[in-house]
């Protein structure tokens, strides 16, 4: 006789077999394995959910319709002192004139000397639309590593404070261009400190405050200054700039600095006092170099007048009387540089005739 298993028994037996019969022959029998909540997305969702990065406004190109002569040579010469000859002592010959912004001072802060920051000589020339300004260097690459930019500076009233300086910086190229050139004005008359004939240190102005032309891009005249490097016997970078901003009356120089590098602190020499600055010449208490270095730059040359000679930073007019044939110094007319000149022990003059041109000339000591 078959006795009645109870209820909960005959279920759990039935339960078995059917686990049982969906268990692959030899399988063990596991438990099923929670499956991960994550949300699933379609690779077209995915597409549509990354976040689009904004197209970059196109480059503006600047149409130029006037471009200056590409056969530009350079005009007569106004020297600048310079520092090859005395470079391995660490200093400046001379010529650094700190009270009056005479600045010769192409060495960094521990005196090494950058020959492609030392002036030689600039010169200037004209046409009917353009004034090209042709700067010659001890070095022969404005694209040295320190990265150096060039100024010539115009003083359109001729009071010794700067209106315009017209500032490129690198790359420059053989071809003339104005992607790297800007003009900045001095409208509040204090590039030059309080007065134009000396030092006012220690002095905060904005020097040259207002930027008047930027490379052609969004200028209402894009032709207004270019720059380009240059192989000719006396240029190693050229400036060319229009007549029709500048103007045909001015006192102009250039500059080199691969130092501070900021118009709106020009004049340097106002910033700082000479002691803070210090200087490149070795007789002077404040050698060597300190806070103003790798930086050069020119007297200033008058165009379009007559100069009364006593203009702030003019370049001089005063000529020493020859003395006599000195030892060391034979036949000065054959050098027609100021270091070859001086190299052979003579004396490299400014000729009393000329009155707008510095004209100099090697003479006995």
């Amino acid at each position: 006789m078959i006795k009645n298993r109870p209820p909960h028994i005959f279920f759990f037996m039935l339960i078995s077999a059917i686990l049982a019969c969906n268990v692959p022959s030899g399988a063990v029998a596991t438990q099923p394995e929670a499956l991960p909540t994550e949300t699933i997305v379609s690779p077209s969702a995915a597409v549509m959910d990354v976040p689009v990065e904004p197209t970059a406004s196109p480059t503006v190109a600047v149409v130029h319709t006037q471009t200056p002569s590409t056969s530009a040579t350079a005009g007569p010469i106004f020297y600048d002192v310079e520092s090859s000859g005395t470079a391995p002592e660490k200093r400046a010959p001379y010529g650094d004139s700190y009270d009056i912004n005479r600045m010769e001072r192409p060495f960094l802060q521990d005196m090494t000397y950058v020959s492609d920051l030392d002036i030689v000589t600039f010169s200037v020339t004209q046409d009917d639309v353009w004034f090209y300004v042709s700067v010659k260097l001890i070095g022969s690459d404005p694209n040295n590593s320190l990265g150096i930019n060039y100024g010539v500076e115009l003083d359109t009233d001729h009071d010794g404070f700067g209106d315009y300086i017209i500032w490129a910086q690198p790359p420059y190229t053989p071809e003339w261009d104005t992607a790297n050139v800007k003009i900045f004005a001095d409208k509040n008359h204090n590039s030059a400190g309080l007065s134009s004939e000396k030092s006012d240190a220690p002095l905060t102005t904005d020097g040259y405050e207002t930027q008047i032309f930027n490379g052609g891009v969004g200028d209402a005249d894009p032709d207004m200054a270019w720059v380009r490097t240059s192989s000719g016997a006396n240029a190693t970078l050229q400036f060319a700039f229009k007549k029709a901003w500048s103007g045909t009356v001015f006192m102009l120089g250039v500059l080199s600095d691969a130092g501070l590098k900021d118009v709106g602190k020009l004049d340097y020499v106002d910033r700082f006092t000479e002691e803070e600055a210090g200087s490149p010449v070795k007789d002077k208490k404040a050698y060597p170099l300190k806070s103003l270095f790798a930086v050069d730059n020119t007297c200033q040359e008058a165009f379009g007048f007559k100069p009364q000679g006593y203009e702030a930073k003019l370049c001089p007019r005063t000529v020493p009387t020859p003395g006599p044939n000195q030892t060391g110094c034979v036949e000065p007319g054959q050098y027609s540089s100021q270091s070859s000149c001086e190299a052979a022990g003579c004396a490299w003059r400014q000729n009393s005739g000329a009155v707008i041109l510095v004209v100099y000339y090697c003479t006995y000591p």
